[in-house]
């Protein structure tokens, strides 16, 4: 699960103060309002969040499957939209793939590990995926490898 796209959807829930939202109410803020996607990248978010069963369809409304009252948004959050676009072979992004490593290292539980990147992220106001390396790093687990990986999103191109 990608908790990036759990806080987007929880920001858009919350700021809505709905429970439930039809697709377009989801994709306007997203590429119109908050200007975090084009149209057609937010689009797509919601269908990859729907693959990834962050969203649940009741007719033709949205709502989310996880407690989104409950899910922290750090302040001046903007995703990255590299989040759901860019995937590796076996379909986990580069943050999912760091954090199953660190869970088989450490024989930790998963949702564990993506809770404590998250909340280093929050608190030093950093990216989850240099969180995560952070976090591997403290583990004794080897990260030279993940740098090539994760460049691209610490050095992206502001296009929004």
């Amino acid at each position: 699960m990608n908790s990036e796209a759990k806080i987007i959807l929880a920001f858009l829930f919350n700021r809505s103060g709905k429970t439930k939202l039809s697709e377009a109410e989801l994709y306007l803020p997203l590429s119109m309002e908050l200007g975090w996607f084009s149209t057609k990248e937010a689009q797509e978010f919601i269908t990859y969040a729907l693959k990834q069963k962050l969203l649940a369809r009741e007719g033709k409304l949205l709502s989310p499957t996880f407690p989104d009252d409950q899910v922290t948004i750090p302040v001046g959050f903007a995703p990255s939209k590299k989040t759901f676009q860019e995937k590796e072979e076996h379909g986990k992004s580069i943050l999912e793939s760091l954090i199953t490593q660190i869970s088989e290292k450490t024989k930790q539980d998963y949702e564990d590990i993506e809770h404590t990147i998250y909340q280093e992220a929050t608190e030093k106001n950093i990216l989850p995926e240099v969180a995560a390396l952070v976090i591997a790093w403290r583990q004794g687990i080897p990260i030279a490898d993940w740098l090539d990986a994760i460049e691209p999103t610490l050095f992206k191109e502001n296009t929004g």
